[in-house]
């Protein structure tokens, strides 16, 4: 499974980046402006940073101007994926796009016959929106079951691309039932590697090198 990093903290995507736990990044307009920093300027940079896709959300919400500014995203970079909402228009400018040569992420999934449509017209990824749909007592994790196996079911290359993910349970259960990619904080994907047990063995092992004044340097 690809891990993306949902964040547009360079020095997070740095981070994660050396120890390859990125295999893209996904933004958007809302996240990068909390840096203070020029949108453009921020996405080029995490571009240059990993050579995975990178997801410039566009900002228009009519087919015409989200086509115009899918085509000035690509511009920054090779590796720019144009992140598009599903909506109709969405649909469209992903169709566009798509039959251009560009990838295309259609966002805010939160059904199995969206994320049909949306292969449909060609979209490179599918963004369900897991989260979310927990919020309003719905199973986020039934969506990607259901999607994944109307994907296989017909084989479309689209891939399923878990996100609104809030914890590591979520990371885990899309592992298992086999999403393609999720995106998450720098902080979920960093607590993959915690466990009690392995702090508290730890612990007892340094308390036992500490009693038996060991040091190997």
């Amino acid at each position: 499974m690809k891990f993306f990093v949902d964040t547009a903290d360079i020095d997070a995507i740095a981070e994660l980046n050396d120890l390859g736990m990125v295999d893209g990044v996904t933004t958007n307009p809302s996240i990068i402006k909390k840096s203070g920093r020029d949108i453009l300027d921020v996405t080029k940079e995490i571009c240059d940073l990993v050579s995975g896709p990178v997801s410039a959300e566009v900002t228009a919400t009519e087919a015409d101007a989200m086509i115009a500014e899918g085509r000035k995203l690509v511009e920054i970079a090779e590796n720019i994926t144009v992140k598009v909402p599903l909506t109709w228009d969405g649909l469209k400018a992903c169709k566009t796009l798509s039959d251009e040569g560009h990838k295309v992420n259609v966002t805010l999934c939160f059904s199995a016959n969206q994320a049909l449509i949306a292969a449909k017209a060609g979209a490179t990824f599918i963004s369900p929106f897991i989260g979310r749909l927990d919020d309003i007592a719905l199973d986020g994790m039934e969506l990607i079951e259901d999607i994944r196996t109307i994907y296989d079911n017909y084989g479309f290359e689209t891939e399923v691309l878990a996100a609104s993910i809030r914890s590591v349970n979520h990371v885990q259960d899309c592992a298992r039932v086999g999403a393609d990619v999720i995106t998450a904080p720098p902080a979920v994907i960093k607590s993959l590697a915690n466990h009690p047990l392995t702090d508290k063995g730890l612990a007892a092992f340094l308390a036992d090198i500490e009693a038996a004044n060991i040091k190997i340097l």
